[in-house]
Order: structure tokens, then C-alpha cells, then sequence
């Protein structure tokens, strides 16, 4: 994990307004926002690589409520549209989201249901989808 959050952080695009890592209080706030817990995968991203800015994909953030990647606003979309209230977003793209289970497991979810696409962890998703695009 830390060298993958190491690796993110080295190819991590220069912008104008860089993205805030959230402190751990922000995710407690998140989190109260969702009634969710958050997994410890996701945790660890927000914290430590939520900040990165890599391709075309928008990975959910924590720190800034305005923002269009902020977690709560993201997962209140994907639930309004039928995305399972079980289900965690963590990258929106379109009306189809990347999604992960509190086991850690990592699913698309498009047009409805599922497919066929799973990830063990949210890293193997951030590796094998985030960093290949």
C-alpha cells in the first residue's frame, strides 16, 4: 500500500488549486454523513493519496465539501440513482460507479447492476483501472 500511495504521489499532475488531504476528524464528519463506516483501504487513500490528480479518473476526496468528487454528495447521486446503500462509491464516471463493499472487495456498477469487473482490495483496483488509464 505505502508504495503504491508512494507511486501516486510521483505522478501526481501539477494543477492551479491543488486537492487537501482531509484530516482524520473530516473522515469521522464523512462518515456521520453516510452512516457508513469507511474501509480501512479507503481510509488510508483518503488520507494519505486523495490529493492525487492521475488521468481522466476522479477518485472520491474528503476535504472539501464543494468539491464534485466529495464523497458524501458522490454517494448520495449513486444511491438516489440505485446504486445498493450497501455500496460505497469511490470513482463516478458518468452514471456508472466504481464501488466498494466494507469487506474492501471493489465492483462496477453500470446501468443497474453489477458487472463482472471485481478487485479484491481497493488498491488492486487503484493498480489494475486508476493507474492503467
Amino acid at each position: 500500500m505505502h508504495e503504491i500511495i508512494d507511486q501516486l504521489q510521483e505522478i501526481s499532475e501539477t494543477v492551479p488549486v491543488p486537492l487537501e488531504l482531509p484530516t482524520f476528524e473530516q473522515l469521522v464528519e464523512v462518515e456521520e454523513q453516510i452512516l457508513i463506516g469507511l474501509p480501512t483501504d479507503l481510509k488510508e487513500f483518503l488520507l494519505h493519496a486523495s490529493n492525487v490528480i492521475h488521468g481522466s479518473f476522479e477518485p472520491v476526496t474528503a476535504a472539501d465539501p464543494y468539491s464534485h468528487t466529495y464523497l458524501p454528495e458522490v454517494a448520495s447521486y449513486a444511491w438516489s440513482i440505485g446504486l445498493p446503500r450497501e455500496q460505497i462509491p469511490i470513482c463516478q464516471v458518468g452514471d456508472s460507479f466504481y464501488c466498494i463493499e466494507e469487506n474492501g472487495q471493489v465492483q462496477f456498477w453500470e446501468d443497474g447492476d453489477f458487472t463482472d469487473e471485481v478487485w479484491e482490495s481497493f488498491w488492486d483496483w487503484v493498480e489494475e483501472v486508476w493507474l492503467a488509464y
